[in-house]
């Protein structure tokens, strides 16, 4: 199997594993679509979800920060980042990432 497809399948597991309420292995499964394809930002964005949702705040924001590095105006990379902030006490960076989700068509802050 190649990497792309391998790593396709990671993902959709992650996302079966959210949908479960699963966080922690959701994380696992994205964590190795993510050694495969470290460059997706869907990939990171989704991770970030799985860290968000497991309060792994740290991790979270480091997984959203590289989403938005990958796709600047990827709105719910910024939420993300804005939130994983937020819960780490980072009030002031959180408002810019969540003032950025707004500007990029965001409806979720």
């Amino acid at each position: 199997m190649d990497n792309g497809h391998e790593a396709y399948e990671y993902y959709r597991r992650g996302h079966e594993l959210l949908k479960s309420r699963d966080f922690r292995a959701a994380s696992i499964a994205f964590e190795r679509a993510k050694r495969l394809e470290p460059n997706k930002g869907s990939i990171r964005e989704a991770l970030g979800r799985a860290y968000l949702s497991a309060r792994a705040y740290r991790r979270a924001a480091e997984e959203f920060a590289a989403a938005v590095e990958l796709a600047p105006t990827d709105h719910y990379a910024h939420f993300g980042l804005g939130r994983s902030l937020e819960r780490l006490g980072d009030h002031t960076a959180a408002r810019r990432h969540y003032t950025l989700a707004r500007c990029f068509g965001s409806t979720l802050v």
